[in-house]
């Protein structure tokens, strides 16, 4: 089979294509371009903004419902599949794929910007305690279980309906519970290029913050000017670098970096922790977390819009567009990494374990970010507004001892992160626009992987250097807007599997499962 027939051309072209107008309307046509998808953005958070309050609340529901239903014993793979990773592994490569860029660049910049501009209708003074205590609760709001349950769910849905079910290796598959009874194959072509499409515009927004971020940090350690030219370097050199990674293969780039970058969060933590304001990190994310828990239906589900607030559909809406539009293709790559899994012990590798990771973090480094705003140790929001949020990590790095050497470590972090996230979602694409894709042979031809990451490191530059941070939550309004729907139907199916695991299961519990795929046993020895 040569390289061009191994393309799936029906499902990679459509995609392409559509990025490639939306990259050459920027320049024919800049503010048509920016009329038409600032148009479709207001829809999305004005029309739409309670559907994805919604949706977030409800797969919260769900991933713990499913974790005490018969579901949750099902085995991915069958009774006899042999994991692929040790849980150490699985967990550092789940974390790191999935929102470790984001907790990195947000966690001392978003506490910021709410503890200076909390939601007006709520009537919270700004820089006051309770805008501190907002800011934290908020952190928590978009940082944890949430974004969590909304890569978990098509996780579930897609590692039992493909290696359960024998669905094929289409994204479709996730909602293929909820059609059980019709063809899906040409659904699953136009899920697929639709998708395709919705994820390379967020992993071209996330791209696009780790860059900004990236050049804080250079900015911060060698005093080079954090813009445009600088921009088109790191993604030069970061677009090479995830290639490179990606083409190893699923458990060798990515796994050994995860490794890596997991330490270092917890150096990061630890240092934090011995040298920060403790007491008062710990203090008030205690008394936020508190606040979070018991406020959680009512923040889940704040919109604003009976006050004509536009704070939810700046901030929340943002974010869970942005989890939805990752979510069905990072659910892929992270169904893989189940296989041989409880599907209770898929939630809590996936849910429970990354969501308290992701609390420790934002009350270390959020806490850190607002103690040292609220007392004048330095002025963040200052630093924010000259030169952007990607400033707030290393500001607040900077004025700890030994900050040097942290803003260094803290830099490569960013670096890591940005690499595996990025690495793991092209990985996907690549194999979701490929032809033959097995159980036993999953890794995609390098020549499409190259291609996605040349296309997600061209579209990701094109907008911060034309649209800066406004261009980055375009590209996530844009991504989130098809995922959504596709989001509501992965919810009937989880729904369905969940009230009859064993009608869908064609490895019901006592049977005898073949032995472990050649792509199982070689990548088991690997992590060995």
């Amino acid at each position: 089979m040569s390289k061009l027939k191994s393309i799936r051309p029906l499902v990679f072209f459509p995609a392409f294509i559509l990025l490639a107008v939306t990259i050459i309307l920027n320049f024919v046509n800049y503010e048509w371009f920016l009329g038409v998808t600032t148009a479709a953005k207001d829809f999305m958070v004005v029309k739409l903004g309670w559907m994805f309050s919604l949706a977030g609340l409800i797969c919260v529901i769900l991933v713990a419902a499913t974790y005490f239903s018969p579901l949750g014993n099902v085995r991915i793979g069958g009774p006899d599949a042999k994991p692929l990773l040790k849980k150490k592994s699985w967990f550092a490569i789940t974390l790191t794929t999935t929102i470790a860029a984001g907790i990195l660049f947000w966690g001392t910049a978003e506490p910021i910007w709410h503890l200076a501009n909390p939601p007006k209708s709520l009537g919270i003074e700004p820089m006051s305690p309770e805008a501190a205590i907002f800011a934290m609760e908020t952190l928590y709001l978009h940082w944890t279980f949430i974004p969590y349950a909304f890569y978990s769910l098509p996780t579930i849905v897609f590692a039992f309906a493909y290696y359960n079910m024998k669905r094929p290796f289409s994204i479709g598959s996730q909602i293929s519970p909820a059609f059980k009874r019709y063809n899906q194959d040409k659904a699953d072509v136009i899920v697929d290029a639709v998708i395709l499409f919705a994820v390379s515009a967020a992993i071209s927004s996330s791209f696009g913050t780790s860059v900004m971020n990236m050049g804080g940090g250079i900015n911060s350690l060698f005093g080079i000017d954090n813009g445009k030219a600088l921009w088109v370097g790191i993604t030069i050199f970061g677009t090479i670098a995830f290639i490179i990674s990606s083409s190893t293969g699923l458990m060798k780039g990515i796994r050994v970096l995860a490794d890596i970058n997991i330490y270092l969060y917890y150096i990061i933590i630890a240092v934090l922790i011995l040298l920060g304001p403790t007491v008062y990190m710990f203090s008030t994310g205690t008394e936020s977390f508190g606040g979070f828990l018991t406020g959680f239906f009512e923040k889940a589900l704040f919109t604003g819009s009976a006050a004509d607030d536009s704070w939810a559909s700046d901030w929340t809406t943002f974010y869970w567009s942005n989890w939805m539009a990752w979510a069905p293709v990072t659910a892929v790559f992270l169904a893989r990494i189940a296989y041989g899994y409880r599907v209770k012990e898929v939630i809590m590798m996936n849910f429970v374990i990354p969501g308290f990771f992701s609390v420790l973090w934002m009350t270390v480094l959020g806490g850190s970010a607002i103690n040292f705003q609220m007392t004048g140790k330095v002025d963040i929001l200052s630093i924010m507004n000259e030169q952007g949020s990607g400033a707030a990590g290393y500001a607040v790095l900077s004025n700890l001892p030994f900050s040097g050497i942290l803003i260094a470590l803290y830099l490569v972090a960013v670096f890591i992160s940005f690499i595996t996230a990025t690495d793991s979602t092209t990985n996907a694409m690549a194999s979701i626009s490929t032809q033959g894709i097995t159980e036993g042979q999953q890794e995609a031809p390098v020549f499409i992987k190259v291609v996605w990451g040349l296309v997600v490191g061209t579209v990701a530059l094109i907008f911060i250097s034309t649209l800066g941070i406004d261009g980055i939550k375009m590209l996530s309004y844009l991504g989130g807007f098809p995922a959504l729907f596709l989001g509501i139907l992965s919810i009937i199916s989880l729904i369905f599997i969940m009230r009859n695991p064993s009608q869908f299961n064609k490895f019901p519990q006592g049977a005898v499962q073949s032995k472990p795929t050649q792509d199982a046993q070689s990548n088991q020895t690997i992590d060995s």
